[in-house]
């Protein structure tokens, strides 16, 4: 992912609320199924250990201060149209980007001639994950005036559990989790987070 600079990034942050379509009044049964797909996404992301929920952005950007590039975590926006933001270190220091929410998809906020291209996802951590993978074989070299974005490395809010690494573990070997022989309990909870790309 490349940007045009940290400082563009910083002052655009706010300025592009995606939350739907007003005047237009989607059916009941509709919102109630988008509400409960949001729950589930919110859920998931708590899971993952580098949800840090309600942190300002000089939190952020002090937590992230000394970390290696490519070190990210994600928080609540600072911005009531938006519901998420990445904090992220770049090779100018830490910088935000807000991730949008809308229709039931979430997807990163960008400037209006790019964003009908940036793939939708019905998952934070999904969309994380693509992030991730995508920025694992970077060949590119920053040129003047611009920031190259990359994710590496999540900053977990504590160390993940024993049970939360294993987990992660066995997704790296295998997505047929129906198929090992391990009691049904521990085979939902497997399921429960079946992403596997995170270094820990």
């Amino acid at each position: 992912m490349t940007l045009r600079s940290a400082e563009s990034l910083e002052s655009t942050e706010g300025s592009r609320a995606r939350w739907g379509h007003p005047g237009t009044a989607a059916p009941f049964a509709e919102e109630f199924c988008e509400a409960a797909q949001l729950a589930a996404a919110m859920e998931e992301l708590r899971r993952a250990g580098w949800y840090w929920g309600n942190m300002t952005v000089a939190e952020a950007k002090e937590r992230l201060q000394d970390a290696p590039e490519g070190t990210f975590l994600v928080r609540d926006s600072s911005h009531s149209e938006y519901l998420l933001t990445i904090s992220v270190k770049t090779s100018a220091g830490p910088t935000n980007l807000r991730i949008e929410y809308q229709d039931g998809k979430f997807r990163l906020d960008s400037i209006t001639c790019v964003r009908s291209r940036l793939k939708q996802f019905n998952s934070v951590v999904h969309l994380i994950e693509y992030y991730v993978l995508m920025c694992k074989n970077r060949t590119e070299t920053p040129s003047n005036g611009t920031v190259h974005l990359y994710l590496n490395k999540p900053l977990y809010t504590s160390t993940p559990s024993l049970q939360h690494r294993c987990r992660i573990t066995i997704n790296k070997c295998t997505n047929q989790i129906w198929e090992l022989p391990l009691p049904t309990r521990l085979k939902e909870y497997l399921k429960e987070y079946q992403y596997q790309s995170w270094s820990h």
